[in-house]
């Protein structure tokens, strides 16, 4: 027999986190892991929408360490040290940092802000960019309201947000769609 998809234990608007502790489903935590859960959703759409081999696997390798952020967010920090959560690792961030070096070395420099467009595939990296960085704030809000949440999640989603910009241009390179440059209007 298949295992039920539903448990009706969360119908009164309550979930358990990692651990097993309660808490309402609008709280912070829970918004934080969503966030990050929405970030994983929109990069496989990202990636299904580009034909680059070593950008697709950079891609996978990113979502499954949006499993691991999801986890550790996901946690009860009190219970956190007596259970396996997967963990982030500097060489995380560092993977990051290489890979926006590398495809910096092929994007010409830029002269002003540019504005998202040009190519779906550009357009839908910028949108993940977005929501990569509401989970960045929301992270931070969880850490300003003295609620846990590691220093490595913060430094792994700032790094990844702008990797996902980086990624936006290098894409559009590739696909030869020009950078649309915000002309601001100045009356």
């Amino acid at each position: 027999m298949a295992l039920k998809i539903y448990t009706k234990t969360g119908d009164a608007g309550h979930t358990s986190l990692i651990g097993g502790t309660k808490v309402p489903k609008s709280h912070l935590r829970i918004e934080s892991y969503g966030t990050v859960d929405e970030l994983n959703s929109y990069i496989g759409l990202c990636n299904d929408h580009i034909a680059d081999a070593a950008v697709n696997s950079m891609l996978k390798e990113i979502q499954d360490r949006l499993f691991t952020v999801g986890s550790s967010l996901a946690c009860d920090p009190d219970k956190e040290p007596a259970m396996k959560i997967p963990d982030l690792k500097d060489s995380d961030v560092a993977l990051l940092e290489q890979t926006i070096d590398q495809m910096n070395e092929v994007l010409p420099p830029m002269k002003s802000f540019i504005l998202p467009g040009g190519h779906p595939a550009v357009s839908h990296l910028h949108v993940a960019r977005c929501v990569c960085r509401r989970a960045e704030r929301n992270c931070v809000y969880l850490k300003q309201n003295e609620l846990f949440v590691d220093d490595l999640v913060l430094k792994y989603l700032n790094r990844l947000s702008d990797y996902l910009f980086v990624l936006a241009r290098y894409v559009g390179h590739q696909l030869n769609a020009p950078e649309i440059p915000w002309k601001p209007r100045i009356s």
